[in-house]
């Protein structure tokens, strides 16, 4: 593949090969980028069989709102996927370069690439599984499972960011910068779980 960047342009067979391929990306947090993004697309799709039906005029603003929030959210999970790319070039081209306190320095801020892609990634992902619980109680019943998987892969989004940020966090030379990515990260794991379960009990309910 030419063009690293250009990856959301592979057929979803191709895609799975590149990932499978003995190379660094794509890797978990193109793949994270990726399964946010249909993670998405579930919801949106739930949403769609919704808007316009009868039973939940009185919903109409809110569908639309959310409906514009989903969407943008997709589009960012897919320049995530480019970013993530972006970051680990970032880190592989500074690593090559020759020991000393420039080097030091410049890996650093490839290290804070590395980490806020991620996290980027993590917080959309929660921010679409709050969107998703107020549409589960405003949904076509039918689409219920959909909505449901949509939540799951948010969740497994935010997983995939954790594991991400928790390989680069111990060589940031900021120790208390450290502490607080980890902390933030393990508080949008623990989120995450509480939205499910909230998804989970209202989509039983109906």
């Amino acid at each position: 593949m030419d063009d690293k960047n250009d990856l959301l342009n592979l057929s979803v067979r191709d895609f799975a090969a590149a990932v499978a391929a003995k190379t660094p990306t794509p890797g978990g947090g193109s793949v994270a980028g990726v399964v946010g993004a249909l993670g998405v697309a579930l919801g949106e799709m739930a949403l769609n069989f919704t808007i316009g039906k009868k039973a939940f005029a009185q919903h109409a603003e809110f569908h639309s709102h959310a409906a514009e929030r989903l969407k943008r959210a997709r589009t960012m999970f897919e320049q995530l996927v480019a970013d993530d790319v972006a970051a680990y070039g970032l880190y592989a081209e500074t690593s090559k370069r020759p020991d000393g306190a420039e080097k030091d320095q410049a890996m650093q801020l490839a290290l804070a690439a590395a980490v806020n892609v991620p996290r980027q990634a993590a917080k959309l992902a929660v921010a679409v599984m709050e969107d998703l619980l107020g549409l589960a109680d405003k949904c076509n019943k039918y689409l219920l499972s959909d909505l449901k998987a949509g939540a799951v892969l948010a969740m497994a989004a935010i997983m995939l960011s954790d594991y991400n940020v928790r390989i680069n966090v111990p060589q940031l030379a900021d120790a208390q910068a450290a502490a607080d990515v980890s902390q933030a990260s393990t508080a949008d794991i623990k989120r995450a779980g509480e939205l499910m379960e909230q998804i989970e009990k209202i989509c039983t309910e109906k």
